[in-house]
């Protein structure tokens, strides 16, 4: 059994917590007195310092040490937040991922570069004036704590915990082993001490919650004021003069107090399960790899399930059918249970978007926000992964090309803050992430003009509005007048044209000229596995995703012959535009006496495919296509059949819009 990294451990965390950091900042940005963010931020950065520190990432400790120091004056109310703080901070989280990434690299010019900007950041809000406050009266509590089992293996180092307290007055340790197991039963990482502490002191009551503030959720603390001004005298105690002398408290560490000393109450806690503890071990950090090896095995199952039934099929033995029915009833399950673990919430990849916008605002001097909607909406992983490209690409084009100045957004009669809507919803098996502004629009006029003097089009061709907006995908595409830093090179579109076409999805373009465009992305939802429905064409045998179907019917020889040269079959009231595999396909065979017409849709757009016979259902292991039929737009995958056979996958998006383009041809010839 192989342990983790723990340095590696340690980054992933670490990446999570600036993630966290980040997401605070960008939040405090827009309330700066925003109490709760203020104080999640300085917990991030003490957390992020303390765990540096702890495995040698000693840069990014000393480094942070400076931030965490800066956001403790806010919170404290020394120094009031501001933008250019919470600005310099968010610099500074990108520096931090440079030190985490490469700790021995030579960071020291950058480092010294952004602690002047954060000083002059602090510097420049003025520090109001403070109160001379009456000096406070000493106070002396007694705490009982015991922090979780698993504590220092999640990091935690609890004499850093007792130093603290020391720092603030005057205190008394005693340490409680009475939970602690017998040697051959002790694990080395698990901690079973708890502590009694009275500490004199005259910082307020805070200040010792602060000390514990990133265990508090998962501790057992009780603190109690002591009245007078010393600790009261116990069993358990020496009187409150030699209290809170450290030199009188140091025999009392080695003198450990019987278990039975001690109340009852104390004594049973540690045993008690935590059940705040128990719910955060619910959750399992697994490596991503793991997840597709263990797609790839569910995937081989399914195609040797496959295999089963069609020997039990034409098996007469009534045993092996039910065997076969229960093992394509708990792959299916498997297969189920394995999706779910590889969606995740499209929440991860528009969460990134919040930074970029915010530096994207300052970089071009506009006022911009960013709206999304349906974060909950769930991906296959490995499609969120590639999708992370294509849309930095589509927002940068928004914020630089979309998107008008202040000024001429006035004079046109917007508001002078502009808005970026990402969303994202599920459809028949896909998943729709849309990027919406309110910008100019596309100016048609410079699209054909720009295309027309590459080459793209001749002079004065008659193009749909819809063929017409696709040119801005072409390689090496622009309309942009001068090359700027973000945007202009005619590369990032043809990026996402390509990465879209390689996750089989589509791009449509809708652009009102004063009103803004919106850009919509339809994906499949996951590469992996799906339910297909298996379909005969000729000798061939094809795969058309389940999801996509909405009914089977059949094609009568009468409205055979009646549609030929129209290609429509009429569906309760409404024309449904139909396409012949066999003649796609160019089969060479004559058709079926009772062939059947598979209604499939994308959205609100639906086509028939006449096939020749329906099998039924089927498990379906998306295998990808070769380099040699990559670019066959009728089939984006293949999958083997329990024969050892192989089917193609149709491309439904595809062949609806071939459908429907043939439906405008008819209309247009009349």
């Amino acid at each position: 059994m192989s342990f983790p990294d723990p340095v590696q451990v340690f980054r992933t965390e670490a990446a999570e917590l600036l993630e966290q950091v980040e997401a605070g900042l960008l939040d405090l940005n827009h309330d700066l007195g925003d109490k709760e963010q203020i104080d999640a931020v300085f917990r991030g950065l003490h957390t992020l310092k303390g765990s540096g520190a702890m495995f040698g990432f000693e840069a990014l400790a000393a480094f942070t040490h400076h931030c965490e120091s800066a956001f403790d004056q806010v919170r404290k109310g020394t120094v009031p937040a501001s933008h250019d703080l919470v600005n310099a901070v968010l610099g500074a989280t990108d520096h931090m991922r440079a030190l985490i990434e490469v700790p021995g690299g030579n960071h020291d010019a950058v480092s010294e570069m952004l602690l002047a900007r954060l000083r002059t950041a602090v510097d420049s809000v003025g520090k109001p004036a403070p109160a001379v406050p009456a000096r406070p009266a000493a106070c002396t509590y007694r705490l009982r704590f015991q922090l979780p089992v698993n504590a220092m293996a999640n990091g935690t180092n609890p004499i850093g915990l007792l130093d603290e307290l020391r720092d603030l007055g005057d205190c008394r340790i005693v340490a409680d082993r009475s939970t602690v197991p017998a040697l051959d039963d002790l694990v080395p990482t698990d901690l079973h001490i708890a502590w009694t502490v009275e500490l004199m002191t005259e910082q307020p009551r805070s200040a010792i919650d602060d000390v514990f503030i990133f265990v508090m959720d998962d501790m057992q603390l009780d603190v109690e004021v002591i009245t007078g001004a010393g600790p009261t005298t116990g069993s358990v105690r020496k009187p409150a003069v030699e209290a809170v002398r450290p030199e009188a408290a140091l025999p009392q560490v080695q003198s450990q107090p019987a278990a039975a000393e001690l109340p009852a109450a104390t004594r049973s806690a540690p045993a008690q399960a935590d059940p705040k503890q128990a719910k955060n071990n619910e959750n399992v950090r697994v490596p991503a790899e793991r997840l597709d090896e263990l797609m790839d095995r569910v995937g081989e199952l399914v195609i040797a399930q496959s295999r089963l039934s069609q020997l039990a099929g034409v098996s007469g033995d009534l045993m092996l059918r039910a065997v076969s029915e229960d093992v394509e009833r708990l792959s299916g399950e498997l297969r189920d249970t394995m999706m779910v673990l590889r969606m995740v919430p499209v929440a991860h990849l528009f969460s990134r978007f919040r930074r970029l916008v915010h530096d994207l605002s300052i970089e071009t001097g506009k006022t911009i926000e960013l709206i999304t909607e349906g974060e909950s909406t769930e991906v296959d992983k490995s499609v969120i992964e590639r999708l992370a490209d294509p849309l930095v690409h589509l927002v940068r084009n928004s914020c630089d090309h979309g998107l008008e100045t202040a000024d001429e957004r006035r004079a046109t009669g917007k508001p002078a803050s502009g808005s970026i809507l990402l969303s994202a919803r599920q459809a028949a098996g896909e998943v729709i992430i849309t990027i919406r502004d309110d910008g100019r629009g596309i100016d048609r006029d410079r699209v054909r003009a720009k295309a027309e003097a590459s080459g793209l089009i001749a002079p004065n061709a008659v193009l749909g509005d819809q063929e017409l907006l696709q040119l801005i995908f072409q390689p090496g595409f622009s309309t942009a007048q001068q090359v700027t830093n973000l945007s202009g090179r005619g590369v990032g579109m043809d990026v996402v044209k390509r990465t879209i076409d390689a996750l089989r999805g589509t791009i449509s373009v809708v652009s009102r000229p004063g009103e803004g465009s919106e850009i919509s992305l339809a994906i499949p939802l996951t590469l992996a596995i799906i339910d297909g429905l298996l379909v005969r064409v000729g000798t061939g045998r094809y795969v058309i995703p389940l999801s996509a179907v909405e009914e089977c019917l059949e094609l009568s020889v009468e409205e055979d012959m009646r549609s030929r040269g129209r290609s429509f079959i009429s569906l309760r009231d409404s024309l449904v535009p139909f396409i012949r595999l066999r003649d796609l396909f160019r089969t060479g065979s004559k058709p079926d006496q009772f062939q059947k017409v598979v209604v499939i849709s994308t959205g609100s757009e639906r086509v028939g495919l006449v096939v020749d016979q329906i099998i039924g259902d089927h498990q379906t292991v998306i295998k990808s296509m070769s380099k040699l039929h990559h670019d066959v737009a009728s089939f984006s995958g293949a999958t083997i059949l329990g024969d050892g056979g192989v089917a193609l996958i149709l491309d439904v998006a595809h062949l609806v819009s071939a459908g429907q383009y043939q439906e405008a041809q008819l209309r247009a010839a009349g």
